[in-house]
């Protein structure tokens, strides 16, 4: 089920400015129930990269509605996409002109392999592929997502479920559709995002959560060797929420207590 600008296609122009350029963004947001999970952290983050973008914000009230429209489908688990692009117009890569943003909703099942991702956790690979250093669009979701395609390719040739990805730098920034948290004894490190990477709203989630348990937190750059001698590692993402990781290549984690308390807190506030 799609949606263009409230009326209900599946297709796109193809002058539209998301096909011509990636130019825009998206957030796809968990539902439960029929309600949309974590809703003023993805809209927070759709209004912060539309003026990034300097692209003209639509009518939020209305996206709200039509999303809750689209959640409201689901009795148990799933998910709705919306797409934000700057429209159609502009000459070439320029954008003047361009008034009359473009908003698509699309709804989804929950992926049911995330049941067993959250129960079981998951073993991760490495990518040799890296990310580029973009401070101009780190952080942001927006629609310009080949770096994350080839490294999803790499994933799947390697049959690896997921995998770390660094930087140029070689430093750890995320996986190829989650962030990463890790613990060693009471202090839980997150990579620094101001040059790679998308800043996840359940990332944000648990950033504020931990704010509230007796733990340290600290962002940085941090090499593949400091993540390798953690105590417990775990991947978050809007949909899959928390995931434990078994392992990295051939280092195995048995530590699961930060994890477990995070579970319990998760839509209790």
């Amino acid at each position: 089920m799609a949606f263009i600008n409230s009326q209900k296609q599946r297709e796109l122009t193809i002058t539209d400015r998301a096909t011509q350029y990636g130019d825009g963004c998206f957030s796809t947001i968990g539902v439960k129930q029929g309600k949309l999970l974590l809703w003023r952290f993805h809209l927070d983050r759709l209004q912060q990269t539309l003026r990034k973008l300097a692209i003209n914000e639509p009518d939020w009230d209305q996206v709200f509605l039509q999303a809750e429209q689209f959640a409201a489908t689901f009795t148990d688990r799933g998910g709705v996409k919306i797409l934000i692009s700057r429209g159609c117009g502009g000459r070439g890569y320029s954008p003047t002109g361009c008034n009359d943003t473009t908003v698509i909703f699309s709804a989804f099942n929950w992926p049911a392999h995330y049941e067993q991702w959250q129960k079981k956790g998951i073993i991760l690979g490495v990518c040799q592929q890296q990310l580029g250093y973009s401070p101009m669009l780190a952080g942001m979701k927006h629609l310009n997502r080949l770096e994350q395609v080839l490294l999803k390719q790499e994933v799947e040739n390697n049959q690896w479920l997921d995998a770390v990805v660094l930087n140029t730098n070689n430093h750890v920034i995320e996986t190829t559709a989650s962030n990463i948290f890790w613990r060693k004894g009471n202090i839980v490190y997150t990579p620094e995002l101001t040059g790679s990477g998308v800043e996840g709203v359940m990332r944000r989630h648990v950033i504020t959560l931990l704010s509230t348990l007796p733990y340290t937190l600290e962002f940085g750059d941090y090499l593949l060797a400091d993540l390798l001698c953690a105590d417990e590692v775990f991947i978050t993402n809007a949909l899959m929420e928390l995931v434990p990781i078994k392992a990295i290549d051939s280092t195995y984690y048995q530590e699961q207590s930060l994890l477990d308390v995070l579970k319990k807190r998760l839509y209790t506030c």
